[in-house]
């Protein structure tokens, strides 16, 4: 028995003889003493409904049935009113009363002892009941932890999905490109991430990444990883520069060990020209009417595992009508019942028979085609996909 708990919980008495609280109080003198039993008297039904307002921290109601004002049996119709499973009722009544003490096991006591009162039986009684509102009680303060967690990682969720691009078209006033995006995670709340911003009049930055691990851990460390990308890459840094920089900066606090893939590009506007950096990613495809090519990786390794590490670049040249596929692992990793992975090439197929679809048609699409290849299998990782048009040069 939990000690710490025991001693917050009270033993009403209820009875109407006034010599019983004396001999309560001799027979369990130690158990008082040592802090183990805290006992409350009421003389009947009515004045035990006050003490149990008087005191929460009741979780025994020791009563007899045949009692004046409100009995035994009222008393229990009325507790189980209150609906407080961690409040048990233990009644005591004559050994040949066993028609009401049927009745009251009925209304939902707990367990009888029989007049006249054995007190080293009702001392394993109490010490029993106290054993089972221990459980309960447990039990009810873990699950009120598990809805205020629920609540949390519900804000946490709308909180991650709040500082994630939602408004599109993102820049209306520019038609040299489009882009769009969507995130689904796992859990609550997940490790992908995707971005983008204007550098300049002429230069996109966009960013997708997936960070190690799941849930809330990753969800701080993608938050972070997407602020100082977003924060160093629109002061206009070269692509390796600023992932040089956001390396360093998650290597020197990263207790955790944690680390996250990322590619990075920063698309010229006015020439379609595209410079980029994979840190460790899944390489995304070129999309256009003449077929899907994958994207010449750089050899970079994922952020955060190594600090100083060099990163070099390349570039690609999109021509109006081109579209640059983006997309972290919970794409090509997804798994059905016959645990097949959906894999390149059945991505790379689908992109094919797309390849004239608008980019947000395309996307929802992409989605869709992964949730009916998994079908009944839950997600298992968060699944991102970001997608940029070029539409040719713009202001």
């Amino acid at each position: 028995m939990d000690a710490t708990f025991q001693n917050n919980v009270k033993i009403l008495v209820v009875d109407d003889e006034i010599d019983l609280e004396p001999l309560i109080r001799q027979k369990f003198r130690r158990q008082i003493r040592e802090g183990k039993y805290h006992f409350v008297f009421a003389l009947n039904g009515l004045e035990a409904l006050s003490r149990i307002i008087e005191y929460p921290e009741i979780g025994i109601v020791l009563s007899d049935i045949n009692m004046p004002e409100m009995d035994g049996l009222t008393l229990l119709t009325k507790l189980k009113e209150l609906q407080n499973p961690g409040l048990k009722t233990v009644i005591v009544s004559a050994y040949g009363d066993m028609d009401n003490i049927r009745t009251a096991m009925n209304r939902g006591a707990f367990d009888f002892v029989t007049k006249p009162v054995n007190f080293d039986d009702l001392e394993i009684t109490i010490n029993k009941t106290l054993d089972e509102i221990n459980l309960i009680r447990k039990s009810m303060a873990e699950h009120d932890q598990l809805i205020s967690i629920q609540q949390d990682l519900n804000t946490a969720r709308e909180i991650q999905q709040s500082i994630l691009p939602k408004v599109f078209p993102a820049f209306p006033g520019i038609t040299g490109f489009d882009v769009y995006g969507s995130m689904v995670a796992a859990r609550e709340v997940g490790g992908d991430f995707f971005d983008f911003f204007l550098i300049d009049s002429n230069r996109l930055g966009f960013v997708i990444g997936d960070v190690s691990g799941k849930g809330v851990p990753a969800a701080i460390f993608m938050a972070i990883t997407r602020t100082l990308i977003r924060a160093i890459g629109i002061k206009g840094s070269s692509a390796p520069e600023c992932l040089g920089l956001v390396n360093n900066l998650l290597c020197r606090d990263n207790v955790s060990s944690m680390f996250v893939t990322v590619f990075y590009g920063i698309l010229t506007i006015s020439t379609g020209e595209i410079e980029y950096v994979s840190a460790g990613h899944n390489p995304p495809y070129v999309v256009s009417g003449a077929g899907v090519k994958e994207v010449e990786m750089t050899g970079g390794m994922a952020l955060g595992v190594m600090e100083d590490f060099g990163f070099q670049s390349k570039t690609l040249r999109l021509t109006a009508g081109e579209k640059l596929f983006l997309y972290t692992d919970g794409v090509t990793e997804a798994n059905n019942r016959n645990l097949e992975l959906f894999g390149e090439e059945r991505l790379e197929n689908f992109l094919a028979a797309r390849s004239e679809m608008p980019i947000q048609e395309l996307v929802h699409d992409a989605f869709a085609e992964v949730n009916m290849f998994a079908a009944e299998m839950p997600q298992f990782d968060d699944v991102t996909v970001l997608m940029l048009r070029y539409n040719g040069p713009g202001n």
